[in-house]
């Protein structure tokens, strides 16, 4: 369960101007709240039974939902709740917390509400429902907020195509005790109601044969912690390949990251694949060694210290890998 505190770095940050939006009286009421949730939160997380930790998710919901239907509670960051994760895209147009609870070793439930911003400060909610459980097929599914299929996001990025809001989400899933997972998923609202997933990633290369369907699962072993993050700098998702350590590829809880890095880049309303981000290899009898600063008689070596240091700019730069983004064709394009 400790794991989860680590990606719970992305919180909601919607800007100093929501205070202005709350009065004194609307504070003291959400202050009063978030000392009662602070706790509760704490004991979903670290409830010894499984009837302490359902208590206390139950206990919690129920405050929450009290605290939330307090007047312009949109522009509120119970930042105190850091068991929480809340997240806002950069059009300010919903937050949204998921949480998770672990009912036994091999059970993990995620919850979690969309909040929608109202022009009055009402309270406009949508309940996140997971039913991971019972679905064959998660990487296959499309669903509202009642057929969610559970996860605790710590990341946000909002894109636009053809007119339209897609905000991806990364997220993480303590699964069970053999395999952990990731996922990269896409909401959007149609007719004002939130759809997880859809039809949003594409391959350029045919032979590359992957179930991104409509969200895409990383599976893996317990304590292999595979990177998934998206780079601002390069507008890119980035996530390490995975492989089966013991060449089972059937059985995900043996995937374990090879040092490769696959990416998404967004284009009409897509994420394009990149099979290989990073492309520069170190040839082959040229790995880096080990330099120690003693020879073998134990003293020390002058020049090893002289060269410890790269003598220019340019020295720095060589030792970063290149990124490759194929130049993928637009829709208008002739070519």
């Amino acid at each position: 369960m400790n794991k989860l505190w680590l990606f719970l770095i992305s919180f909601l940050s919607i800007g100093n101007w929501s205070f202005s939006q709350i009065s004194r009286t609307e504070m003291k009421a959400f202050q009063k709240k978030e000392d009662s949730l602070k706790a509760v939160a704490l004991k979903i997380i670290q409830g010894r039974t499984a009837e302490e930790r359902f208590a206390a998710d139950s206990q919690f919901t129920k405050i929450f939902v009290r605290a939330l239907k307090i007047r312009n509670s949109f522009y509120y960051p119970f930042d105190s709740l850091i068991t929480i994760s809340k997240l806002v895209p950069e059009d300010s147009t919903f937050k949204i917390f998921t949480w998770q609870m672990v009912i036994n070793e091999n059970v993990t439930r995620q919850h979690g509400a969309i909040q929608m911003r109202t022009a009055d400060g009402s309270l406009k909610l949508f309940p996140l429902i997971d039913k991971s459980d019972i679905t064959k097929d998660a990487e296959d599914t499309i669903g509202n907020n009642f057929g969610w299929m559970g996860a605790v996001y710590y990341k946000i990025i909002e894109k636009q195509a053809f007119g339209n809001n897609y905000y991806t989400l990364l997220g993480y899933d303590e699964n069970n005790i053999s395999s952990n997972k990731k996922v990269i998923e896409i909401l959007t609202f149609k007719d004002g109601q939130p759809i997880f997933g859809g039809s949003y990633f594409s391959f350029q290369d045919n032979s590359v044969i992957k179930k991104y369907r409509a969200r895409y699962i990383m599976e893996y072993k317990k304590n292999a912690s595979p990177r998934l993050t998206y780079d601002p700098d390069q507008d890119m998702i980035i996530y390490e390949h995975l492989i089966s350590e013991s060449g089972e590829p059937q059985k995900k809880y043996t995937y374990i990251p090879d040092g490769d890095y696959e990416g998404l880049v967004w284009r009409d309303g897509k994420w394009v694949h990149i099979q290989k981000v990073f492309t520069q290899k170190t040839p082959e009898g040229q790995e880096p060694l080990p330099q120690p600063v003693l020879d073998a008689k134990g003293n020390i070596d002058e020049s090893k210290l002289s060269n410890r240091r790269p003598q220019n700019d340019e020295d720095v730069n060589d030792s970063i890998p290149s990124v490759n983004v194929p130049k993928v064709p637009s829709k208008n394009s002739k070519d």
